[in-house]
């Protein structure tokens, strides 16, 4: 496997949505977690919008595209966020992580290939199922233990939950296959902007008419840890790692770029350790080498699907200009400049 650019790229998203663990650890101790979510993913979206505007590549959407781009933006964003958020109340962190982290690889891979973006690879597949093993072996030991404090832990509530959970990962799976005929046509960077800035919306009204505490949180009164760890989501969390993982679903496919699930956690887990001197054992060891294996078969390129020769289409004058073939053609920062799923 040759090193490209692009495997750059997605070391940073890794690096990044692995911090962003800590980070939005550390903000919803004092904000309320969906509020919080709304919030920087709406700053993110604007933020990004106004630096293209400001270097003229904006552009439009053209209306045939709204309502896949809508779709999109509530797929990726709004409910993956909500349900996510709200699952997690009730199941352990250990649980929660295998819910989601483990199907949703699993999901980019089969929604894909139902869908003709991606040729189904015995290869990829296999890299799957070795993430998906070490990430049991991962938090499968906390997930059994329980967590102290989860309400719902072993009632019907908690069932709920980890539904909720798994229906957030099926969500942003899909939601990141369907995206990908957009980036054929816009640039990541206007896409990122508009899916974040609309998500960031929908959970802000959502936060504001249903989560307790969301009123009170407008006065802004966090603390310095939950302004600082919120800073740090919305430039590195949504405006270089959301982006870039869009940028890696245009050049890769999602199945590939969603590779970054056996890695990610691996960074939260060694960052734990470093900040809050948390331990590893040697199950812990041994997932995450597995999960670095499963995570370079699932990085090996393939055969593309008929879906990645197709014709581009330009979106004329209501667009930004034509988007012919799949070269990007602008630098990562900021003009097409992820988010873990907790990120």
């Amino acid at each position: 496997m040759t090193l490209t650019w692009l495997h750059a790229l997605f070391v940073v998203m890794c690096l990044v949505w692995g911090a962003t663990w800590m980070a939005v650890k550390i903000g919803i101790e004092s904000v309320p977690p969906v509020f919080f979510a709304g919030t920087r993913f709406m700053a993110a979206g604007g933020i990004l919008l106004c630096i293209l505007w400001w270097r003229g590549i904006a552009g439009r959407i053209a209306r045939v595209d709204l309502p896949r781009l809508a779709v999109v933006t509530l797929l990726m964003i709004s409910a993956t966020y909500a349900l996510l958020f709200w699952g997690a109340q009730f199941v352990s962190s250990g649980l929660a992580a295998i819910l989601d982290l483990a199907l949703m690889p699993v999901a980019l891979l089969a929604i894909a290939a139902l869908l003709g973006e991606e040729r189904f690879s015995p290869a990829r597949a296999a890299g799957v199922a070795l993430g998906v093993a070490g990430l049991f072996l991962l938090f499968g030991p906390q997930a059994l233990n329980g967590e102290p404090g989860r309400s719902g832990a072993g009632t019907a509530m908690g069932f709920l939950g980890g539904g909720a959970i798994v229906l957030s990962a099926f969500f942003y799976s899909l939601g990141s296959v369907l995206a990908r005929p957009l980036l054929r046509i816009y640039p990541p960077a206007l896409v990122s902007g508009v899916t974040t800035l609309g998500g960031g919306v929908v959970l802000l009204a959502g936060a504001l008419a249903l989560e307790p505490g969301a009123v009170a949180a407008l006065s802004g009164q966090w603390g310095g840890a939950a302004w600082i760890s919120w800073g740090f989501l919305v430039l590195c969390g949504s405006l270089v790692a959301y982006t870039a993982y869009l940028r890696l679903v245009h050049e890769w496919g999602a199945s590939r770029a969603g590779a970054y699930a056996f890695v990610s956690p691996i960074i939260a887990v060694l960052l734990g350790v470093l900040a809050f001197g948390e331990t590893v054992t040697g199950t812990d060891m041994l997932g995450m080498m597995v999960m670095l294996v499963g995570a370079w078969l699932a990085l090996r390129p393939v055969e593309q699907g008929l879906a990645a020769s197709r014709e581009v289409r330009s979106p004329g004058k209501s667009g930004h200009g034509a988007r012919q073939g799949g070269t990007p053609g602008a630098p990562v920062l900021p003009e097409a400049a992820p988010d873990g799923r907790f990120g």
